[in-house]
C-alpha cells in the first residue's frame, strides 16, 4: 500500500528520547479527513492519554476544512485511536509505571485512511537537548571540512 505523509512531530524528537513506535488508527468526522487530506494537521503539541481503557489523541490540530458547513469540527478536540485492547492494556501499562508518555510522531494516509504513529518516550533533560545540539554542530563542522578538501 502507498503511504503519504501528511504531519511530522519534530518537537517530540527534540523534546523526548522515542522509544518504541506504534501504528494506530483515528476516528474523525467527514470534514476532519478531507482536512487531513489536504494536509492542514499540526501535531506539535500532540499525545496520547489512556481514559477509561481507550486510547485519545490530545492537543492534535486539524485545521477547520474551508468547503464545510458552519457545522464544521472544532480543531483541538480529543481523537479516539482505534487500537486492539491488548495493545492499550500494554501501552496503559507501560505509561503507568515507568513514567513514560505517548506521543504522536506522525500522521499519514495509508490506501485512503488515516493513520497516526505513536511511540513510547521519555522527556529529555535540559542538558541532553544541549548535548545533541553540540554534537550535531561538531558533526555539521566535519562534514563541511572534509567538504573543502
Amino acid at each position: 500500500m502507498n503511504t503519504k505523509t501528511v504531519s511530522t512531530n519534530k518537537k517530540a524528537f527534540h523534546n523526548y528520547f522515542i522509544g518504541e513506535k506504534f501504528e494506530a488508527g483515528i476516528a474523525l468526522t467527514g470534514s476532519e479527513i478531507k482536512s487531513v487530506r489536504a494536509g492542514h494537521v499540526s501535531l506539535g503539541d500532540a499525545y496520547v492519554r489512556p481514559e477509561r481503557g481507550e486510547m485519545w489523541l490530545h492537543n492534535a490540530h486539524i485545521a477547520r476544512y474551508e468547503a464545510s458547513s458552519y457545522m464544521s469540527h472544532e480543531p483541538l478536540r480529543p481523537r479516539k485511536l482505534l487500537l486492539h485492547k491488548k495493545e492499550i492494556r500494554n501501552l496503559a501499562g507501560k505509561v503507568a509505571e515507568k513514567g513514560l508518555t505517548l506521543v504522536a510522531t506522525k500522521m499519514y494516509l495509508k490506501g485512503g485512511i488515516a493513520k497516526v504513529e505513536i511511540a513510547l518516550a521519555k522527556g529529555k533533560k535540559l542538558y541532553d537537548k544541549r548535548e545533541v545540539i553540540s554534537r550535531r554542530e561538531a558533526e555539521r563542522e566535519l562534514a563541511r571540512t572534509t567538504k573543502n578538501r
